[in-house]
């Protein structure tokens, strides 16, 4: 028996491109309308950098203005990227026939030979990550209604895939750079690469863990166990964000470091919750941020089965319900490996359990690379 040390042959892999590509001219939704490359190739003038918009792990977006004059996004996969044939079906099933205003709309695809290209609508004002987390953008000022809006628009557009479309749809990558903004800046949740359909009659999904670290569920972490409370959890790690203006991986102190989550708990503790609010903000209602801040602190409890469900986050949000903080349990924390001096801790705890939090420092996906 005999093996390559360098993989398949060439002539193998391009029998399982050619396999792939069959699948997807097979498995493509007859909704979804299919561009030609040479189309999106002239649409964003060969790909210009000029017309780059935004990149992700899987590949870059790219702004583009189609034949009878309609702006799109237009989204090309790396050919060598990490999201095959299966993500990109994925994505196309999931949100080919899903409609809510705060989902980004899919208007077609491309699987031409070896491209992989999704086209969405276009959102003027990029993502929230651009608009808000990035500091060199210094054009963009959200003021709190608009941050109160994007929160509420996010929780409303989770809701609609947990809670109302059939079979649910749990995300899985909740994150600033995933909801994105039109013109007025009301959020569209975007990449539903890895979104996995969770049918009523199961507790749980057992699958490979994937997302972005400083956003993940302890528990879908450590032991790949996906419900829609991995999103209500990623979705409080986001409140956060909005609030404060800084990273989920920002790091504070100058002895062992923390992140985010663990210091706003630590204030929340102390009564000094207001002093993580951005400072860009100005004149804001204390008592609605206040508010938010400790909704993302039940979104982000370290048992899963004590977070609420997004129907009840918006109620919680739009003050529907009360907060009973009597009944809030210390949140979770996962790390992966960090980028921190002197540390290099891995680790899964609950301040609940433990006063060791995680001290990583890392943006970008690390369990399963994008």
């Amino acid at each position: 028996m005999s093996c390559s040390c360098f993989g398949s042959s060439n002539l193998e892999k391009k029998r399982i491109s050619t396999r792939a590509d069959k699948d997807l001219d097979t498995d493509l939704p007859e909704n979804v309308k299919q561009f030609s490359f040479n189309e999106l190739r002239s649409a964003t003038e060969d790909f210009h950098s000029n017309n780059r918009i935004g990149r992700g792990g899987f590949g870059v977006v790219y702004k583009g203005v189609l034949r009878r004059g309609v702006q799109v996004a237009i989204k090309k996969l790396a050919i060598e990227s990490k999201q095959g044939a299966r993500e990109f079906l994925t994505e196309i099933k999931t949100i080919s026939n899903v409609r809510h205003p705060n989902l980004v709309e899919l208007i077609g695809c491309c699987s031409q030979n070896a491209n992989r290209i999704l086209v969405y609508e276009y959102l003027e004002n990029n993502s929230l990550d651009h608009a808000l987390l990035d500091h060199k953008n210094t054009g963009v000022v959200l003021d709190w209604g608009k941050r109160s809006s994007i929160c509420i628009g996010t929780a409303r557009g989770l809701q609609f895939l947990h809670e109302e479309v059939v079979p649910h749809i749990v995300h899985r990558d909740i994150k600033a750079s995933n909801i994105l903004l039109d013109k007025d800046f009301n959020p569209k949740i975007g990449d539903f690469g890895l979104a996995k359909l969770f049918p009523d009659d199961i507790t749980h999904i057992s699958t490979r863990i994937a997302g972005t670290t400083g956003y993940l569920a302890p528990e879908y972490a450590l032991g790949g166990q996906l419900t829609p409370k991995a999103d209500v959890y990623s979705f409080g790690i986001l409140i956060l964000e909005t609030v404060s203006g800084r990273r989920s991986s920002t790091v504070f102190g100058g002895g062992i470091p923390i992140l985010l989550l663990e210091q706003v708990w630590e204030l929340y503790k102390q009564g000094k919750l207001l002093e993580i609010v951005d400072s860009r903000l100005g004149d804001y209602p204390q008592e609605e941020v206040l508010r938010y801040m400790k909704v993302a602190l039940f979104c982000t409890q370290g048992a899963a089965s004590r977070r609420p469900v997004m129907s009840q986050v918006v109620d919680m949000l739009t003050k529907k319900i009360k907060l009973n903080e009597k009944l809030l349990t210390a949140p979770g924390f996962y790390g992966g490996s960090s980028d921190v001096p002197g540390s290099s801790k891995k680790t899964i705890s609950s301040t609940s359990t433990s006063n060791t939090a995680c001290s990583a420092v890392v943006s970008i996906t690390q369990i399963t690379p994008r």
